[in-house]
């Protein structure tokens, strides 16, 4: 009896635990959305980051949920948005570099993560 009992409650847990994992709660370290006046560069790392560089000099990478393909060997991505932010979940569209800049893959943007500080160079 005691088991059986105790079955939904563990499904309840592990539910609980899968919907963490798949939309993590924003920190400190975390943003949602970034302003589109603060951007200065954007680096595209791979076909799964690309990171975010500041006005103020910091750096937030984005982890796409998915993989967008040809991201990584294209380099660049263009992105329409009415708000003066860009948000987890917009959408950005790779651009291919030859033949007139046609637009390729429709990816999703995940969550921004501060990256850390790089150290000072020596003189």
């Amino acid at each position: 009896m005691v088991r059986s009992a105790l079955g939904p409650f563990v499904l309840l847990l592990v539910s609980a635990a899968a919907a963490a994992a798949a939309d993590p709660v924003p920190s400190a370290e975390t943003k949602i959305c970034l302003p589109l006046g603060s951007l200065r560069q954007t680096i595209v790392r791979n076909d799964h980051s690309i990171d975010f560089v500041l006005r103020d000099g910091s750096v937030w990478r984005n982890t796409l949920p998915n993989r967008c393909p040809q991201l990584g060997i294209e380099r660049a991505f263009s992105y329409q948005t009415s708000l003066s932010q860009l948000c987890r979940q917009d959408v950005i569209s790779v651009v291919l570099q030859t033949g007139g800049q046609m637009l390729a893959a429709r990816c999703g943007l995940g969550p921004f993560e501060r990256q850390p500080a790089a150290p000072p160079t020596a003189r």
